[in-house]
């Protein structure tokens, strides 16, 4: 058994994450590409619809990141950075176990995308964060009020059937990790202001994609 499995419990959190971005649509870095612009800002939120740490129940709770890089974040990338905002529902327990599951050390597909991008941390808070997801995935949001606002509508066209959404598998760039299902939008709002992260703007990328996690291998 690993030393991080003697200190780590046993963990699974699976839900529905999204983000909404600068690129355009498609964001080419779920496609393992640059992004648009050479950089890639935005928010990215995680709400977990059943999970615990050990015997900590995670069931409900919302994770939100601001980021921001320079270059293919799959690749040669640099300049990245992040803050984190933690549901202020969570109990002591809980804000550590996210702490330990988001932050990368207890292991699973987290460990590997903070590795991967290695982002300077900015800051992290506890915070009311509202998230809310329509059953049918016509529309997603969240918000940190006052602080970040996020919003999305699913992409649809002239040749979208009634009721169907334009989705994904298999990505090569999926930032949930492999086997998860890619559903696409557009974001009608894309706003932050906090730990030095700012930005308005509209009408570029978003995706709702699953998320099913363990560890601690």
């Amino acid at each position: 058994m690993s030393e991080a499995a003697t200190i780590v419990p046993a963990w699974r959190v699976a839900g529905d994450w999204f983000d909404v971005c600068k690129c355009n649509i498609p964001c080419p870095c779920a496609f393992a590409q640059p992004p648009t612009y050479g950089d890639c800002e935005g928010v990215l939120v995680w709400h977990i619809r059943e999970g615990h740490y050990g015997e900590v129940r995670l069931d409900g709770l919302n994770v939100l990141m601001l980021g921001t890089f320079v270059g293919n974040v799959w690749a040669e990338h640099s300049d990245a950075y992040a803050a984190v905002f933690l549901d202020e529902r969570a109990d002591g327990g809980q804000q550590g176990a996210l702490q330990m599951i988001f932050g990368g050390q207890a292991g699973g597909w987290p460990a590997q995308l903070v590795a991967m991008l290695g982002p300077e941390m900015r800051g992290m808070d506890i915070a009311p964060i509202e998230v809310e997801f329509a059953d049918d995935l016509a529309t997603w949001r969240a918000a940190v009020p006052g602080r970040v606002e996020a919003r999305a509508e699913a992409l649809t066209g002239p040749t979208t059937p009634d009721g169907a959404r334009v989705q994904s598998t298999g990505l090569p760039g999926c930032e949930t990790g492999p086997g998860q299902l890619a559903t696409w939008g557009r974001a009608t709002t894309d706003q932050a202001d906090a730990f030095g992260f700012t930005w308005n703007r509209a009408g570029r990328s978003s995706k709702t994609i699953t998320f099913d996690w363990s560890g601690p291998d």
